[in-house]
């Protein structure tokens, strides 16, 4: 078939990336579909405090360990064996859990949910490489694939709760089988094939450091989150680090490492996963508190504060598929520069909002950030399968998504943490804002107090982020300027 004279690639090509874009849409929104369903899980299944918080947390433990090491195994498997088997993964375990009689069920069946993710997600990103060869058309690709994975995570809330609205709790997984069976279906047709050519012995010793790292590393985050920095949450990231540095330094004596270090001596992939995964940081941080301030401090219920995130959600999803032409006509540091300041901008005039009021500037600022951020994360993207060799796009797919699951986890528990520690300070209040709110029984003097500090405590870590943000766009404008790029 001609390739389109505006696409640069054959109609099949744009057909089989329709194909991998449905799994990531569906595991974007697994990310966060479920908050608004644990009240109706816990209605029926009745988990207690712990369990409820590994129903929420499995899923991201088992994406984050396994990312890159199922990237590296596709590449020498086959990108496209490893698709469809995480596609029936994947599916199999929605079934499992829409089903699940008791918690434990549930907890398994969202362990390999989180597996079956880490299958998909970077062999659907490598395999836009097959799928195209013109660099044009392969970076419109990314975009159009980052626009579904960032925008559905967006929008997860917003179709959970309008699921939750007309079905029961077991229907936030099954939505995910349709798009698994015209995967299983139709990508044997559409998607080739690839494999790594000359792909050296998988070191298993390397598979296991990488996971004692991570995990570690992802617990420690999201319990500081939770419950604030404690010993049990600094030494559980003291070992993460000491696995890290040790998974380093083996990659460094493997001939055939499980994580090519090289690939971070590119300064365009170093500097787009960095960039992203600040942008991350700062995303999630301020969806996480935002998310509160909704609900708790100007009153809307679920599915009114969920709909209040549709103006990011889209902002993202244009910016995305938007990123990659932007770039081609500013340059790729330019590009960069930019949407970190676009991050800024919008994350800074959340400062304005106040309490009972505001949600004006909540829509504006959130959505000048959504731009900013549709394009990070896209060329956190682009730079994981166009800046390195094709047989390693697999491994980078992984690092990339890698980056983004640990910058969201570390957004949550700093800002968070931060924001919590604030809000503690201005009076003898409950751990959060929701449980206060319910203690008060109606009492206008704590209610009022309680959410003027929640206020301030977001406004600070807000600033925090936009100094984040800030100063990575200083730091890869200086490196820039001295002509190291």
């Amino acid at each position: 078939m001609a390739d389109s004279q505006e696409d640069g690639a054959p109609l099949r090509a744009w057909l089989g990336l329709a194909v991998l874009v449905l799994p990531v849409l569906m595991i974007a929104m697994d990310t966060s579909v479920l908050y608004l369903g644990m009240p109706s899980v816990g209605a029926a299944l009745h988990p207690s405090a712990t369990t409820e918080i590994w129903i929420l947390d499995i899923f991201g433990f088992s994406l984050a360990a396994l990312l890159v090491t199922m990237g590296n195994i596709g590449d020498r498997i086959g990108r496209r064996k490893m698709l469809l088997a995480g596609a029936a993964v994947f599916g199999s375990a929605s079934i499992v859990a829409a089903f699940a009689p008791n918690v434990g069920v549930l907890i398994a069946a969202r362990a390999l949910l989180g597996i079956g993710s880490a299958m998909l997600l970077p062999a659907s990103l490598a395999l836009i490489a097959n799928l195209f060869t013109a660099a044009r058309a392969r970076s419109a690709a990314v975009g159009v694939w980052t626009a579904f994975f960032a925008g559905g995570a967006a929008a997860g809330s917003v179709i959970g709760g309008t699921l939750l609205y007309e079905f029961w709790w077991g229907s936030l997984f099954l939505i995910n089988v349709p798009a698994v069976l015209v995967v299983l279906a139709v990508a044997p047709f559409l998607v080739p094939e690839y494999r790594e050519p000359e792909a050296g012995p998988l070191d298993i010793v390397s598979v296991g450091l990488f996971a004692a790292a991570v995990l570690p590393l992802v617990f420690a985050l999201k319990r500081a989150a939770a419950t604030g920095v404690d010993l049990a949450t600094t030494a559980t990231a003291v070992v993460g680090v000491g696995m890290l540095v040790w998974f380093v330094r083996r990659q460094r004596e493997l001939p055939t490492p499980l994580l090519d270090l090289s690939l971070f001596r590119r300064r365009s992939f170093t500097t787009a996963i960095a960039a992203a995964s600040v942008g991350a940081l700062s995303w999630a941080g301020m969806s996480y508190l935002t998310c509160a301030y909704r609900q708790s401090v100007l009153g809307w219920n679920v599915l009114g504060a969920a709909l209040l995130g549709i103006p990011m959600a889209t902002a993202v999803f244009v910016a995305a598929v938007a990123g990659v032409r932007v770039g081609s006509r500013w340059g790729v540091t330019r590009t960069i520069l930019l949407a970190l300041g676009s991050a800024a901008v919008g994350n800074l005039l959340l400062i304005l909002t106040g309490v009972g009021t505001g949600y004006i500037w909540y829509l504006t600022g959130s959505t000048i950030a959504g731009l900013g951020y549709g394009v990070l994360f896209t060329f956190a993207s682009d730079a994981a399968v166009s800046s390195v060799p094709m047989d390693e796009a697999g491994a980078a797919a992984g690092i990339s998504e890698t980056s983004l699951e640990l910058g969201s986890g570390l957004g949550i528990s700093l800002l968070g943490s931060l924001s919590t520690a604030i809000f503690r300070s201005g009076g003898d209040f409950a751990p959060t804002l929701a449980e206060t709110l319910t203690d008060a029984n109606g009492d206008t003097a704590i209610i009022d107090s309680a959410r003027s500090a929640f206020i301030t405590g977001m406004h600070i870590a807000i600033l925090a982020a936009v100094a984040a943000l800030v100063l990575t766009a200083v730091v890869i404008w200086m490196i820039n300027r001295r002509g190291t790029r």
